[in-house]
C-alpha cells in the first residue's frame, strides 16, 4: 500500500472568532488529481494556503511525504513547532498558482520563472533559463520569454504563473481558482495547460475551482466542502451524477441553475 503524499490529521484553523476548518482530516495519494469544491467560505482555499505555509494551523498535524510540515523533531524530545529553515525546506516540495497571477511586474517572463530556482536552490542562471524555456514552451509561452507582464493578457499571465510554480520541480501543485479572474474566452487556454500537465506528469495536484465541468474531467476524486468540513467525497461521477448528501445536491443544483456544466 502506497503511503499518502499529504496526510492532514485533525487540523483546525480560525480567524478570530470565525472557525474556518474544524478538526479536518484528509489524505492525498501520490500522483492523485483532487478537486475541492463547495460554496465560498467553506475552507477550500484556506487548505491550500495552509499547505503552502501562508497560513498557520491552530491545531493538528500535517505530513508531506511522511515528514511533518508545521513541526519537527528536537533532540529526541518529541515534536516542536517548525522553525523557518524547516518550513523553507518543506515549501520546496509544493508549488502554488494563485487566482491573481502574482507575477513580479518589474521582471520579464523568463526572470519571473527563473527567480525562485536561482535564489532558493542556487541554480546557475544558464541552467535556470534552460529549464524555464522548457516550461514556457510547455505552457505555450516560449515566444514571450522576454516580455514584461504588462504586455500579456490575463490568460498568458496565468500560464506564466503555472510555469513559474513548476520551476522548482514540486511534488505537489496547488491551484486556487486560477481561472476566476479571467475573461471567459481566456479560461479555456489555461484549462488546456492544466489538462496537459495532468496528463503528462505524475505531479500530485489539488484544485480549488468553480469550473465544475473541468473538475469532472480533471479529477480522480472530488471533495465537497461546507463550513470547514468534508461533507461528501467520491469519484467525479459519484459526486456530480449521484450525490448522496442533501447539502451537495443543493449546491450542485444552484451551480447548474447558474448555467455551469457539471
Amino acid at each position: 500500500m502506497t503511503a499518502p503524499i499529504i496526510n492532514i490529521d485533525k487540523i483546525s484553523k480560525s480567524f478570530g472568532a470565525l472557525k474556518v476548518l474544524d478538526n479536518l482530516s484528509m489524505q492525498v495519494m501520490p500522483g492523485e488529481k483532487l478537486a475541492l469544491i463547495g460554496p465560498s467560505g467553506s475552507g477550500k482555499t484556506t487548505i491550500l494556503r495552509i499547505l503552502m505555509t501562508l497560513e498557520q494551523i491552530n491545531g493538528g498535524h500535517i505530513q508531506i511525504e511522511g515528514e511533518q510540515l508545521y513541526h519537527m523533531q528536537k533532540n529526541g524530545s518529541g515534536l516542536v513547532p517548525a522553525n523557518e529553515r524547516h518550513l523553507a525546506k518543506m515549501r520546496q516540495k509544493i508549488g502554488m498558482v494563485f487566482q491573481l497571477f502574482n507575477l513580479f511586474p518589474h521582471k520579464s517572463v523568463i526572470d519571473n520563472v527563473t527567480l525562485a530556482p536561482r535564489l532558493t536552490k542556487k541554480v546557475p542562471r544558464i541552467d535556470a533559463e534552460k529549464r524555464a524555456m522548457e516550461l514556457l514552451d510547455m505552457v505555450g509561452m516560449a515566444d514571450r520569454a522576454r516580455n514584461m507582464p504588462a504586455q500579456l493578457s490575463g490568460g498568458q499571465k496565468q500560464r506564466v504563473a503555472i510555469a513559474r510554480a513548476l520551476a522548482l520541480s514540486p511534488k505537489i501543485m496547488l491551484f486556487d481558482e486560477v481561472t476566476s479572474a479571467l475573461d471567459p474566452e481566456l479560461v479555456e487556454e489555461v484549462l488546456n495547460v492544466m489538462r496537459k500537465l495532468a496528463a503528462e506528469t505524475d505531479t500530485t495536484m489539488l484544485l480549488v475551482t468553480h469550473e465544475m465541468g473541468f473538475a469532472h474531467d480533471f479529477a480522480d476524486r472530488v471533495l465537497f466542502f461546507d463550513k470547514g468540513s468534508i461533507v461528501e467525497e467520491g469519484t467525479p461521477n459519484e459526486i456530480f451524477s449521484n450525490p448522496k448528501q442533501e447539502r451537495t445536491q443543493a449546491f450542485l443544483k444552484k451551480i447548474i441553475a447558474a448555467g455551469h456544466r457539471v
